[in-house]
Protein backbone atom coordinates (compact mmCIF):
# COMPACT_ATOMS: atom_id res chain seq x y z
CA UNK A 1 0.00 0.00 0.00
CA UNK A 2 1.16 3.77 -0.49
CA UNK A 3 0.92 6.40 1.35
CA UNK A 4 -1.30 8.37 -1.23
CA UNK A 5 -4.13 6.79 -2.69
CA UNK A 6 -6.52 8.80 -5.42
CA UNK A 7 -10.28 9.19 -4.97
CA UNK A 8 -12.90 9.80 -8.27
CA UNK A 9 -16.67 10.05 -7.63
CA UNK A 10 -19.86 10.54 -9.60
CA UNK A 11 -23.30 11.45 -8.12
CA UNK A 12 -23.63 7.70 -7.00
CA UNK A 13 -20.25 6.12 -6.63
CA UNK A 14 -17.14 7.07 -5.40
CA UNK A 15 -13.98 5.05 -5.66
CA UNK A 16 -10.23 5.21 -4.30
CA UNK A 17 -7.11 4.11 -6.18
CA UNK A 18 -4.12 2.85 -4.97
CA UNK A 19 -0.99 4.02 -7.17
CA UNK A 20 0.88 1.04 -5.91
CA UNK A 21 -0.05 -1.71 -8.40
CA UNK A 22 -3.11 1.11 -9.94
CA UNK A 23 -5.32 -1.30 -7.22
CA UNK A 24 -8.72 -0.12 -7.02
CA UNK A 25 -8.90 0.10 -3.34
CA UNK A 26 -12.79 1.32 -1.92
CA UNK A 27 -15.75 1.27 -4.22
CA UNK A 28 -18.67 3.01 -2.23
CA UNK A 29 -22.29 4.25 -2.92
CA UNK A 30 -24.18 7.79 -2.32
CA UNK A 31 -24.44 7.06 1.31
CA UNK A 32 -20.59 5.74 1.50
CA UNK A 33 -21.55 2.19 2.14
CA UNK A 34 -18.96 -0.23 1.48
CA UNK A 35 -18.66 -2.33 -1.78
CA UNK A 36 -15.49 -4.37 -1.44
CA UNK A 37 -13.82 -6.47 0.63
CA UNK A 38 -13.19 -5.44 4.21
CA UNK A 39 -9.77 -6.68 4.12
CA UNK A 40 -9.55 -8.24 7.05
CA UNK A 41 -5.92 -9.97 7.69
CA UNK A 42 -7.42 -13.36 9.29
CA UNK A 43 -8.24 -13.19 5.14
CA UNK A 44 -6.69 -11.68 2.76
CA UNK A 45 -5.78 -7.97 2.76
CA UNK A 46 -5.83 -7.49 -0.84
CA UNK A 47 -8.62 -5.44 -2.58
CA UNK A 48 -8.25 -5.83 -6.73
CA UNK A 49 -4.53 -6.69 -7.87
CA UNK A 50 -4.08 -6.26 -11.26
CA UNK A 51 -2.92 -9.54 -13.23
CA UNK A 52 0.55 -8.86 -15.73
CA UNK A 53 2.22 -10.13 -17.33
CA UNK A 54 0.51 -13.29 -16.50
CA UNK A 55 -2.64 -14.52 -14.73
CA UNK A 56 -1.96 -17.26 -11.99
CA UNK A 57 1.09 -19.19 -10.93
CA UNK A 58 3.59 -20.45 -13.61
CA UNK A 59 4.63 -23.57 -12.52
CA UNK A 60 7.95 -22.87 -10.41
CA UNK A 61 7.22 -20.11 -10.44
CA UNK A 62 9.56 -20.08 -13.50
CA UNK A 63 8.46 -19.39 -17.32
CA UNK A 64 10.68 -20.27 -20.33
CA UNK A 65 11.10 -18.21 -23.60
CA UNK A 66 13.23 -19.28 -26.11
CA UNK A 67 15.25 -21.62 -24.02
CA UNK A 68 15.80 -19.51 -21.18
CA UNK A 69 13.98 -19.56 -17.91
CA UNK A 70 12.56 -16.47 -16.35
CA UNK A 71 11.53 -16.26 -12.33
CA UNK A 72 7.43 -15.08 -12.34
CA UNK A 73 5.93 -14.52 -9.38
CA UNK A 74 2.46 -15.58 -8.87
CA UNK A 75 0.18 -13.26 -11.22
CA UNK A 76 2.90 -11.21 -12.36
CA UNK A 77 4.18 -8.03 -11.21
CA UNK A 78 2.11 -5.50 -11.62
CA UNK A 79 0.72 -5.59 -8.61
CA UNK A 80 3.93 -4.54 -6.48
CA UNK A 81 5.10 -2.07 -8.87
CA UNK A 82 3.70 2.15 -8.47
CA UNK A 83 2.13 3.25 -11.88
CA UNK A 84 2.58 7.08 -12.87
CA UNK A 85 -0.27 9.51 -13.05
CA UNK A 86 -1.06 10.33 -16.67
CA UNK A 87 -4.41 12.03 -15.85
CA UNK A 88 -6.67 13.22 -13.12
CA UNK A 89 -10.17 14.27 -13.05
CA UNK A 90 -13.03 14.69 -10.63
CA UNK A 91 -14.43 11.68 -12.33
CA UNK A 92 -11.54 9.98 -13.81
CA UNK A 93 -8.39 8.61 -13.29
CA UNK A 94 -5.27 7.16 -15.78
CA UNK A 95 -1.95 5.07 -14.57
CA UNK A 96 0.47 4.43 -16.19
CA UNK A 97 3.30 1.63 -15.42
CA UNK A 98 6.37 1.07 -18.22
CA UNK A 99 9.13 -1.15 -18.53
CA UNK A 100 12.29 -0.49 -16.18
CA UNK A 101 15.73 -2.23 -15.50
CA UNK A 102 13.61 -4.59 -12.96
CA UNK A 103 10.91 -5.69 -15.24
CA UNK A 104 13.02 -6.74 -17.92
CA UNK A 105 15.47 -8.90 -15.99
CA UNK A 106 11.63 -11.18 -15.27
CA UNK A 107 10.36 -10.24 -18.95
CA UNK A 108 12.12 -8.43 -21.40
CA UNK A 109 9.78 -6.75 -23.15
CA UNK A 110 8.85 -2.97 -23.93
CA UNK A 111 5.72 -2.56 -22.56
CA UNK A 112 3.28 -0.31 -21.54
CA UNK A 113 0.56 -0.86 -19.23
CA UNK A 114 -2.00 2.13 -19.19
CA UNK A 115 -4.91 1.84 -16.15
CA UNK A 116 -7.97 3.89 -16.35
CA UNK A 117 -10.70 4.57 -14.23
CA UNK A 118 -13.77 6.50 -15.13
CA UNK A 119 -16.87 6.79 -13.32
CA UNK A 120 -20.43 7.38 -15.02
CA UNK A 121 -23.13 7.59 -12.49
CA UNK A 122 -24.05 4.56 -11.31
CA UNK A 123 -21.04 2.48 -12.98
CA UNK A 124 -17.46 2.36 -12.73
CA UNK A 125 -15.50 1.41 -15.77
CA UNK A 126 -11.85 0.04 -15.68
CA UNK A 127 -9.70 -0.12 -18.98
CA UNK A 128 -6.86 -1.84 -19.08
CA UNK A 129 -4.69 -1.34 -21.88
CA UNK A 130 -1.98 -3.31 -23.09
CA UNK A 131 1.01 -1.60 -25.56
CA UNK A 132 4.06 -3.45 -27.22
CA UNK A 133 6.48 -0.88 -27.58
CA UNK A 134 9.50 -3.44 -28.64
CA UNK A 135 10.25 -4.67 -31.84
CA UNK A 136 9.80 -8.46 -30.52
CA UNK A 137 6.66 -9.98 -30.28
CA UNK A 138 5.43 -10.27 -26.92
CA UNK A 139 4.01 -12.83 -24.76
CA UNK A 140 1.22 -11.78 -22.29
CA UNK A 141 -1.96 -12.46 -20.77
CA UNK A 142 -4.33 -9.89 -18.31
CA UNK A 143 -6.60 -10.50 -15.77
CA UNK A 144 -9.13 -8.48 -13.11
CA UNK A 145 -9.00 -9.39 -9.73
CA UNK A 146 -11.74 -7.14 -7.35
CA UNK A 147 -12.83 -8.77 -4.07
CA UNK A 148 -16.48 -7.38 -3.42
CA UNK A 149 -18.22 -7.34 -0.50
CA UNK A 150 -19.95 -10.42 0.77
CA UNK A 151 -22.67 -9.86 2.16
CA UNK A 152 -23.25 -6.40 0.39
CA UNK A 153 -24.47 -3.67 2.56
CA UNK A 154 -28.45 -3.75 1.56
CA UNK A 155 -29.80 -5.94 4.09
CA UNK A 156 -29.83 -9.28 2.57
CA UNK A 157 -28.20 -12.60 4.49
CA UNK A 158 -24.64 -13.53 3.21
CA UNK A 159 -26.41 -16.85 2.56
CA UNK A 160 -28.84 -16.12 0.21
CA UNK A 161 -26.60 -14.12 -2.16
CA UNK A 162 -26.61 -14.80 -5.58
CA UNK A 163 -23.90 -14.75 -8.79
CA UNK A 164 -26.59 -14.62 -11.42
CA UNK A 165 -24.63 -15.17 -15.11
CA UNK A 166 -26.22 -13.82 -18.51
CA UNK A 167 -26.42 -17.12 -19.77
CA UNK A 168 -26.67 -20.66 -18.46
CA UNK A 169 -23.51 -22.15 -17.48
CA UNK A 170 -23.66 -26.09 -17.75
CA UNK A 171 -20.09 -26.63 -18.64
CA UNK A 172 -17.78 -28.70 -16.75
CA UNK A 173 -15.34 -26.08 -14.34
CA UNK A 174 -11.69 -26.82 -13.04
CA UNK A 175 -9.87 -26.05 -9.80
CA UNK A 176 -6.58 -25.60 -8.60
CA UNK A 177 -4.67 -29.26 -8.29
CA UNK A 178 -2.03 -30.85 -6.03
CA UNK A 179 0.46 -28.72 -7.35
CA UNK A 180 0.04 -25.22 -5.47
CA UNK A 181 -1.76 -22.88 -7.59
CA UNK A 182 -1.48 -25.01 -10.74
CA UNK A 183 -4.94 -26.15 -12.66
CA UNK A 184 -6.08 -29.75 -12.21
CA UNK A 185 -6.02 -31.52 -15.66
CA UNK A 186 -9.37 -33.15 -14.87
CA UNK A 187 -12.73 -31.10 -14.83
CA UNK A 188 -15.41 -31.29 -12.35
CA UNK A 189 -19.45 -30.63 -13.02
CA UNK A 190 -20.43 -27.46 -13.20
CA UNK A 191 -21.59 -26.42 -10.00
CA UNK A 192 -24.13 -23.73 -11.62
CA UNK A 193 -27.82 -24.00 -11.88
CA UNK A 194 -28.86 -22.96 -14.87
CA UNK A 195 -27.50 -18.82 -14.88
CA UNK A 196 -27.32 -19.04 -10.90
CA UNK A 197 -24.39 -20.10 -8.81
CA UNK A 198 -25.35 -19.79 -4.98
CA UNK A 199 -21.94 -19.68 -3.38
CA UNK A 200 -21.14 -21.09 0.23
CA UNK A 201 -18.30 -20.63 2.08
CA UNK A 202 -16.82 -24.31 1.73
CA UNK A 203 -17.10 -24.73 -2.79
CA UNK A 204 -13.88 -22.46 -2.05
CA UNK A 205 -11.95 -25.12 0.57
CA UNK A 206 -9.97 -26.56 -2.30
CA UNK A 207 -8.84 -22.17 -3.90
CA UNK A 208 -10.44 -20.57 -6.95
CA UNK A 209 -13.77 -22.05 -9.08
CA UNK A 210 -12.47 -21.35 -12.35
CA UNK A 211 -14.46 -21.11 -16.06
CA UNK A 212 -12.53 -21.58 -19.21
CA UNK A 213 -15.43 -22.77 -21.42
CA UNK A 214 -18.16 -19.63 -20.22
CA UNK A 215 -20.94 -18.61 -22.09
CA UNK A 216 -21.54 -15.21 -20.48
CA UNK A 217 -19.16 -11.92 -20.17
CA UNK A 218 -21.65 -10.47 -17.85
CA UNK A 219 -22.97 -11.31 -14.06
CA UNK A 220 -24.78 -9.97 -11.18
CA UNK A 221 -23.72 -10.10 -7.51
CA UNK A 222 -25.99 -10.02 -4.56
CA UNK A 223 -29.32 -11.32 -2.70
CA UNK A 224 -32.58 -10.87 -4.68
CA UNK A 225 -35.07 -8.15 -4.40
CA UNK A 226 -31.95 -6.51 -2.96
CA UNK A 227 -29.73 -3.50 -5.07
CA UNK A 228 -27.23 -5.55 -6.41
CA UNK A 229 -24.26 -5.29 -8.73
CA UNK A 230 -24.01 -6.19 -12.52
CA UNK A 231 -20.38 -7.00 -13.44
CA UNK A 232 -19.53 -6.97 -17.50
CA UNK A 233 -16.16 -8.54 -18.83
CA UNK A 234 -16.64 -8.42 -22.34
CA UNK A 235 -13.07 -8.75 -23.78
CA UNK A 236 -11.95 -12.04 -20.99
CA UNK A 237 -13.24 -15.47 -21.88
CA UNK A 238 -12.55 -16.97 -18.53
CA UNK A 239 -13.31 -16.58 -15.18
CA UNK A 240 -12.76 -17.54 -11.71
CA UNK A 241 -14.50 -17.04 -8.57
CA UNK A 242 -12.36 -17.08 -5.22
CA UNK A 243 -12.24 -16.49 -1.69
CA UNK A 244 -10.49 -17.36 1.83
CA UNK A 245 -13.47 -19.69 3.01
CA UNK A 246 -15.37 -17.83 5.83
CA UNK A 247 -13.78 -14.14 5.12
CA UNK A 248 -16.31 -11.16 4.01
CA UNK A 249 -15.82 -11.24 0.36
CA UNK A 250 -16.37 -12.88 -3.20
CA UNK A 251 -13.44 -12.46 -6.06
CA UNK A 252 -15.24 -11.74 -9.46
CA UNK A 253 -12.12 -12.71 -11.51
CA UNK A 254 -12.11 -11.90 -15.35
CA UNK A 255 -9.08 -13.55 -16.98
CA UNK A 256 -7.72 -13.78 -20.55
CA UNK A 257 -5.14 -16.40 -19.69
CA UNK A 258 -4.41 -18.23 -16.10
CA UNK A 259 -2.13 -20.63 -14.45
CA UNK A 260 -0.23 -23.79 -15.89
CA UNK A 261 -1.69 -26.81 -15.92
CA UNK A 262 -0.21 -29.23 -13.63
CA UNK A 263 2.69 -30.99 -14.99
CA UNK A 264 3.25 -28.37 -17.91
CA UNK A 265 6.34 -27.99 -19.05
CA UNK A 266 6.75 -26.11 -21.90
CA UNK A 267 7.69 -23.07 -23.38
CA UNK A 268 5.91 -19.64 -23.01
CA UNK A 269 3.90 -19.70 -26.44
CA UNK A 270 2.17 -23.23 -25.29
CA UNK A 271 0.64 -21.91 -22.07
CA UNK A 272 -2.44 -21.21 -21.42
CA UNK A 273 -4.02 -18.27 -22.42
CA UNK A 274 -0.91 -16.44 -24.05
CA UNK A 275 -1.67 -13.84 -26.27
CA UNK A 276 0.78 -12.55 -28.86
CA UNK A 277 0.97 -8.92 -29.21
CA UNK A 278 2.65 -7.49 -32.51
CA UNK A 279 5.54 -4.26 -32.05
CA UNK A 280 3.63 -1.19 -31.73
CA UNK A 281 0.35 -2.53 -31.03
CA UNK A 282 -2.07 -2.46 -27.89
CA UNK A 283 -4.89 -4.43 -26.61
CA UNK A 284 -7.57 -3.66 -24.11
CA UNK A 285 -9.81 -5.19 -21.58
CA UNK A 286 -12.64 -3.65 -20.26
CA UNK A 287 -14.04 -4.68 -16.42
CA UNK A 288 -17.78 -2.11 -15.54
CA UNK A 289 -19.38 -2.39 -12.45
CA UNK A 290 -22.75 -1.01 -11.80
CA UNK A 291 -24.78 -0.66 -8.76
CA UNK A 292 -28.06 -1.88 -9.99
CA UNK A 293 -31.50 -1.21 -8.30
CA UNK A 294 -34.07 -4.03 -7.59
Amino acid sequence: MSDTRFAISSSALSASIDPLGAELWSLTDAQGRELMTDADPRWWTGHAPLLFPFVGRSRGDIYRLDGQDYPMAQHGFARRKPFAVVEQREDSLLLRLEADEETRAAYPFDFRLDMGFVLEGASLRMTATVSNRGEALMPFSFGYHPAFAWPLPYGGAAEAHRVTFEQPEPAPIRKVGEEPGLIARETIASPVEGDTLIPTHAMFEGDALIWDDLASRSLTWGAPGRPHLKIDFPDTPWLGLWQKPGAHYLCVEPWAGMADLEGFDGDVWAKQGIMALLPGDSRSFRMDVTLADV
